[in-house]
């Protein structure tokens, strides 16, 4: 094997025909020999190029509606076989196999046929083999041969045999293999995925795929290096969205953004919602009558932690509420939509990113949530769960009012997002205390409230918002400290999930305090 290696022959078979014929041009420019099949072929004839059928060299014709017409000696002894080995090159001129250099090949539409709904049958047929096997033979042949799988490596190739005189480096037939294998790891990952969705079973072996969205500055930390994988899901958020303006998102904002819209879609249909987040965790979520409204809510829950935090909107962005927002340093914000005058507010504030989705994530939809750990993955379902009224039980001598009843349902929503342990003071459909990711219930009680007294202090408000408010706790109270601690911060009603070996010390507390309590039944913690 030497490095540089001639490129004579490609055998170019496409599903994604972008760039296609602006590709093969160039390769029968440097006087390669094109092999194609099917609908690629027949692109490239009517392109004016000199094609030959696969049919033709095998001396069989394509059958079964496609599925076979590259699984054969002649394609694959083209691909595998080792040009420095004499019995190799022997058994190529015994056969008539002639050597095949490059292979371009980017799948059947798999991903895209799941994702448009396509029935079980049709799914199937778009399950590809004979590509992924030249891809395989092609890339374990890297010494000799190029495999392209991408689109974006169409420019790479040509710009590499123009400076090569028609040859190609092991190190470039190197990097496209490993991005080959990626490719076909990736689609057996989609493939295998929703086969364990048909199944409905736990699956022995799980694999997980992405592909390459951005490489990123650093990771959480200066010293981390780190990068943006997309899995190809058309979830509306962060990692489809359109970014109109700012410099590019950093690890930390594509995570709090993530964080900050997935709340936000929790509101779809409920009028104007606001989420404001820091550090993966809201520090103020409220609803208004407009979207300027439901931002200036969530804002004045927590003043200080919304300095450089990330918006997120259930609504069009308009320029009322742009114009409200630049009053202070903000990282990212992201709506479905922003109108004309909305982004011209945002373009002189350089450094604000502003994106757009398109539409709100689907806050009931089942998805898997995944976690490393030290020699393996935790895998389990996306917390989805969801309470209506009919879900409450009422364990307390004192009914709720309904506007009570309003805002536990609204701060149980946002409890799901909030790190555990977490304590949610909420009052007219807004955040006004938020407590989070402590060791113990009862201080996030605490830090809640007294962040409420200081919001209290800097508005010059006569008492904390915590006075008249509900409060939600993600997972139940162990002990009636965290109850009493947010009965003396003025909370009249609570909900949790109950199951504690003391609830009816709580039940008690409750009562003797004068409080409303809900039991959900269920638990949101998140970690």
């Amino acid at each position: 094997m030497t490095d540089l290696y001639p490129v004579r022959r490609a055998l170019i078979s496409v599903s994604d025909k972008t760039g296609l014929v602006d590709f093969a041009t160039a390769l029968a420019g440097h006087g390669v020999e094109l092999l194609s099949t099917g609908g690629t072929a027949r692109a490239l004839r009517e392109a004016g190029l000199a094609v030959k059928d696969v049919s033709e060299v095998t001396s069989f014709p394509e059958m079964m509606d496609g599925r076979v017409k590259t699984l054969h000696p002649v394609v694959h002894g083209g691909l595998l076989a080792l040009r420095d080995n004499d019995e190799h090159v022997a058994a190529m001129d015994e056969h008539g196999i002639g050597a095949i250099d490059l292979v371009v090949v980017n799948l059947y539409p798999f991903e895209e046929t799941v994702a448009k709904g396509a029935d079980y049958a049709e799914v199937i047929e778009n399950i590809d083999i004979g590509g992924p096997a030249m891809i395989r033979s092609a890339a374990k042949n890297h010494g000799f041969v190029n495999i392209v799988v991408d689109v974006d490596d169409y420019d790479v190739v040509l710009a590499e045999m123009a400076a090569q005189d028609g040859q190609t480096t092991y190190q470039l037939r190197q990097r496209l293999a490993q991005t080959a294998y990626a490719r076909t790891a990736a689609y057996d990952t989609a493939v295998s995925t929703w086969m364990a969705d048909q199944v409905g079973q736990t699956p022995r072996r799980r694999t997980f795929g992405g592909q390459l969205a951005q490489t990123l500055r650093y990771g959480e930390n200066p010293h981390q290096t780190a990068a943006f994988y997309t899995d190809g899901a058309a979830r509306p958020g962060v990692a489809t969205a359109t970014q109109h303006q700012g410099k590019a998102l950093s690890y930390n904002n594509i995570n709090d953004t993530d964080a900050a819209f997935e709340l936000v879609s929790e509101f779809a249909g409920q009028g104007p919602a606001c989420a404001i987040i820091k550090h993966a965790n809201p520090c103020g979520v409220a609803t208004g009558a407009t979207l300027k409204d439901a931002y200036v809510r969530a804002f004045d829950c927590d003043r200080t932690s919304a300095f450089g935090g990330i918006i997120a909107l259930n609504q069009e962005l308009d320029a009322d509420t742009a114009r409200e927002i630049t009053g202070i340093f903000t990282e990212v914000v992201i709506a479905p939509g922003a109108t004309d005058e909305a982004r011209n507010v945002f373009s002189a504030k350089k450094n604000l990113r502003l994106l757009t989705t398109d539409g709100l994530a689907d806050a009931a939809a089942a998805a898997l949530a995944i976690k490393q750990v030290s020699g393996g993955f935790l895998v389990q379902d996306k917390d989805v769960g969801r309470i209506s009224r009919d879900d409450l039980r009422v364990v307390t001598k004192r009914q709720p009012s309904e506007q009570e009843l309003n805002d536990m349902l609204f701060a149980w929503t946002v409890a799901k997002h909030v790190k555990s342990n977490a304590i949610i003071y909420v009052k007219d459909g807004a955040t006004v205390g938020v407590g989070a990711g402590q060791m113990s219930r009862v201080d996030s009680t605490r830090i809640a409230a007294r962040k409420a007294q200081d919001m209290a202090e800097a508005m010059g408000l006569l008492a904390p918002l915590t006075q008249g408010s509900v409060v939600a706790s993600d997972a139940f109270f162990p002990f009636a400290d965290g109850l009493i601690t947010a009965a003396e911060a003025g909370a009249t009603a609570l909900i949790q999930p109950g199951g504690s070996m003391r609830d009816d010390e709580v039940i008690a507390a409750a009562d003797a305090a004068g409080l409303a309590m809900v039991f959900t039944g269920m638990r949101h913690f998140r970690h």
